[in-house]
Order: C-alpha cells, then structure tokens, then sequence
C-alpha cells in the first residue's frame, strides 16, 4: 500500500563517496545522522549515475529522464566546462518544481550548486522560491585572487587550515572574511533550509537542499580536519592547487588530502542532522518523504588520479549514497535493484500519494523495495563524454564512443577494479558494450566542442584570462579562431 505523505525533502551531496559512510560499511568516518537515516529508511546497493558529471546528473534527477548519451550537445555561453550533457533543461521536459507546484505544493531550491545557477542555467524553474549560497569552487562571486595562490596568507582564519583542489584563486577568494563554522558551506545552506522549512511547514512543501560539498576544494574546519588528521607534525603544503589527472603529492600530503574530504564529509553529517532533527521539531517526521543521495564519488589518488576523470570511471567515482526513507520504517533495510538518479521523480511523486507521467525514463524504485512491482533493470549504463560504463551484477565496463580501447573488471572478485581482464574475456566484452550500444539505439554520439575557424566572441568565456580554462585548451582553440 502506497502511503499518502505530505511533504518532500529532496538532499543532494556533491561528490559523496558511497564508501566514505558508515552505513554503506566505513567504520572510521563519522557519519551518524546520514546512518541514522539510512536504518530507518532504504539504503540502495546499486546505485550508479546514469551521466556524469554535476549537470548532467541533475538534468536527469529535476525531469525523470535520461540524459545518456547525451545528444544535441551545444556549449552554453556563461560555461566553461567542456562536456556534452552539460546544458540546461531542455524546454520540452517538465521539472520536479513544476510537476509539484501543479499539485498544490510549496517548492524551495536551497543550493550552494553553483553550476546550476550560471547564465544559460535553468534548474531554478518552476520553484516557488529559491536561493542561492554564493561562493563555491570557482563561482564568479569574488574577483580571483592574484600572487602565490599557495600563500597561507590567503587563508582567512585559524579555523580555516588549509585548502586542497583547483580552482583556488576563485575559491580562497570567496572564503575571505571566514571566522566561524558558521561562514562555511553546509552550515549555510542547511540553515536557510531550516529557516525556509520554519516559515513553510503549514502546507505541502518540496524542499530540494542542494548542497555542493563535500565537492573540491575541501577546507574542512580546523577542528573537523583534526578528527582524521595530527596537524601538529605535518610538514606538507596546507595550500595544495592540484589539477585533474596524475598529481605529484609530497609525503604526507595525500594523507592530509584525504583527511580534508573526511572533514568535509562529517561537516555536512552534522548539518544534515540539524534539517532532520528541525524536521521531527516541528512534527513533520511521518508525514514527510526524505531522499538522501550523492550525484557521484570522487577520484583520490585510488586509480592513481584526482578528480573527476572520464576515462577512471571506477567505484570511487560510480558508487552512490541513496537513500530514500518514507514513514514507519516501511521496506527499511537494503535494496540492490539497479537505480539511478532518473528514477527520483517518479519514486517521489508516487510516495507523495500522485502519479508520475507515463512517459518518464525513470522508475519507482520504492515499489522494488517494498516488492509491490517486480524489477525491471538487470543492468546499468553511464556515460562522461567520451567514455561509457555498464554494470551488471557480474562485470563492469569501461570504452569510449570510438570504441578504441576497452576495460573489463569481475565486480565479484576485484570489487575495487584493479585487474583489467578484457583481454581474456573477448565474449564478455561484447556482451558488456552491446548493453551501451542498445540504450544509445546503436548511435553514439561524436561533437566537436567547438566550432572551427569561430570568432572569439561564439565562446568569450574560453578566451577570459581569469578561467579556469587551462592554458592549453585556451591556446588550442585560439589557433583555430580567425
């Protein structure tokens, strides 16, 4: 039985790694609110992006429907990330907000997403109110800083230790005039939040909290940081500007990197643990739908690459947090049916007690839970332009759209995919790129980015000297301009 509920919380974590939470089986990061959700609701095994990486994620997640392969790409004037997938919503699909407010509910969007506010963004559509916490990564909030971005004289207080990721001069500059915990992300956002819901709570409400951390650059508090790390004998860099890719760590350095992403993971724990407890406060906890997810991993040196690489699409990076709890412990437990991020819109309209649109993508992955309807998907497929992936519950495959070269790993007995077998298993390759092929209808599709022989003007922002663009992609296509 399909229980009616009035409200919905939607929580997004950028860049949350499945295996960074305690009830997906970490046993020395400190996660106890997400965990606690998690007993109470359903924590889903199988759970893969179906495109990567940030926009592509929430195209699929606001409208119910595939972004994979991605087609119709066109850079977005306002953007300087270069992959296909990575646009608006198109005009022709209708959004969670909208679908919502249809109904008679209240909509809010609390998101510190940069990206989905940039000036050919859309995401904001069709909700009654939204807000926007500024400063993320490179959000354009701040002129950039010049000099020695590694100058720990760029930090704006003790508590602000240090800072590992790209983007650093956008990011540093946006700290400026930190004091407190309170100055930092996830306590902003899950504030506002809380006060939206205070304000809000006498009618049906959609509330998406769209938070960007635990995202790079992380710049965990001082006293979260210390939680995983001694400072007190670190010799390293405290300022570490990486790029994407092979990156050259002096001793001790991955370790305090890898201890800045766990501070930032029970940073937003703990904030998490004020919505929900605020929740329960003002006597909402059984009448409300709560979803809790990540939109990917991240890339920490366990492939030998940091950040987000499309051609390292592995665990680290694939494995979802999601988690959806509905009322009375109701299917509380595990489930492993293959979903992904398409599938919320018609889970949580169907929770909420009204029916999704017949020609959604997505499924109700609640009713698999609970066993009302029989699983529909034996498999998963994702891309990040020009790499594709599939899973199934034996193998996980990697290739690009040329087909050039291909990756093959047995889930089973090399869980964290270190031993590349295509070689040995030709037939299984076939098997695990013909389940690419078909969801793409046999036709992958191939961009040029750019247009060649453009004037500067078609895309000004690749051209900005203050982009993050690297110089090499700059210096490439200004060769192609007239």
């Amino acid at each position: 039985m399909v229980m009616l509920l009035k409200n919905v919380i939607l929580i997004m974590l950028d860049s949350l790694r499945r295996d960074h939470v305690g009830r997906y089986g970490n046993d020395w990061i400190r996660t106890p609110n997400i965990d606690s959700l998690a007993r109470e609701g359903v924590r889903f095994t199988n759970a893969y992006p179906e495109a990567l990486p940030t926009i592509p994620v929430r195209r699929a997640m606001h409208t119910g429907m595939r972004t994979f392969p991605c087609r119709n790409y066109r850079l977005a004037k306002g953007d300087t990330v270069l992959i296909p997938g990575w646009q608006p919503i198109p005009d022709d699909q209708v959004t969670m907000a909208e679908i919502f407010r249809h109904n008679g509910y209240n909509t809010a969007l609390i998101a510190s997403t940069p990206h989905i506010f940039k000036p050919s963004m859309n995401f904001h559509r069709g909700f009654s109110s939204w807000e926007w916490i500024r400063g993320q990564e490179a959000d354009r909030y701040r002129i950039p800083l010049k000099g020695e971005v590694e100058d720990l004289k760029n930090l704006p207080c003790e508590l602000a230790y240090g800072c590992v990721g790209h983007s650093l001069r956008h990011c540093l500059a946006n700290m400026q005039g930190w004091q407190t915990e309170e100055d930092w992300f996830p306590a902003k956002t899950f504030t506002a939040a809380i006060k939206w819901l205070e304000m809000n709570a006498e009618e049906p409400f959609l509330l998406v909290v769209d938070e960007f951390d635990p995202h790079e650059p992380w710049n965990a508090p001082k006293n979260f940081l210390d939680l995983y790390f001694d400072s007190s004998s670190y010799k390293g860099r405290r300022i570490i500007n990486t790029t994407g890719g092979v990156f050259k760590f002096s001793e001790g350095e991955l370790k305090y990197t890898l201890a800045q992403y766990a501070g930032e993971v029970t940073l937003c724990d703990k904030y998490v643990g004020m919505l929900l407890e605020n929740v329960k406060e003002l006597g909402l906890w059984d009448e409300t739908v709560i979803a809790l997810l990540s939109d990917h991993g991240h890339n920490i040196m366990d492939h030998g690459v940091i950040h987000k690489i499309p051609d390292h699409m592995y665990p680290e990076l694939m494995d979802l947090v999601y988690i959806i709890r509905g009322s009375d412990n109701i299917a509380a437990g595990e489930c492993d049916a293959y979903v992904s991020h398409h599938d919320l819109l018609p889970t949580l309209m169907s929770m909420a007690g009204f029916e999704p649109p017949s020609n959604l993508d997505g499924k109700n992955v609640w009713a698999w839970a609970t066993g009302d309807k029989v699983r529909s998907r034996d498999h998963a497929t994702c891309i990040f332009y020009p790499w594709l992936w599939s899973r199934n519950d034996e193998y996980a495959y990697i290739t690009n759209v040329e087909k050039s070269e291909e990756r093959l790993y047995n889930v089973i007995d090399d869980p964290r995919q270190n031993v590349n077998i295509a070689e040995f298993k030709r037939e299984a390759c076939a098997f695990m790129r013909k389940l690419l092929w078909d969801d793409m209808e046999g036709d992958p599709p191939i961009y040029e980015v750019f247009r060649k022989k453009h004037d500067w003007y078609e895309y000004p922002d690749i051209y900005d000297p203050t982009s993050q663009i690297s110089q090499r992609i700059r210096e490439e296509h200004k060769l192609q301009s007239r």
